[in-house]
């Protein structure tokens, strides 16, 4: 069992945890939302996704936002998982990222999408 994201008490008072899978997921959710520069003891960490929503919108800032993401993604989680597929959408003021990927160890190929409004 791992700590689950974000941190919160349990029913019984402990440290609430979860599986495997929602921790790796959990991992996932927080490379894509956090930005480089955010964690003091880690400046590179993230991938500054949540700075696509204030920038311009075309086919080529959303590609070029993809390699960006996989790239992030499997910096930070390359031991973990590998990333098949990153699909990013920016629309108004909601940003949807869908992230398919193999566990490594099991090749349990898994798709999660997450979801920010700012």
């Amino acid at each position: 069992m791992q700590i689950d994201y974000p941190f919160h008490i349990a029913r019984n008072g402990r440290t609430a945890e979860t599986d495997t899978d929602d921790h790796i997921r959990d991992l996932i959710e927080q490379v894509l939302f956090t930005a480089p520069g955010e964690r003091v003891n880690r400046p590179t960490f993230g991938s500054g996704l949540l700075q696509m929503v204030f920038g311009p919108n075309s086919p080529e800032i959303a590609t070029a936002t993809q390699f960006i993401v996989q790239g992030s993604l499997q910096q930070w989680l390359g031991d973990l998982i590998q990333v098949r597929e990153v699909d990013v959408q920016s629309e108004e003021s909601t940003l949807r990222v869908t992230v398919q990927y193999a566990v490594r160890g099991s090749q349990l190929v898994q798709q999660a999408q997450f979801h920010r409004q700012v």
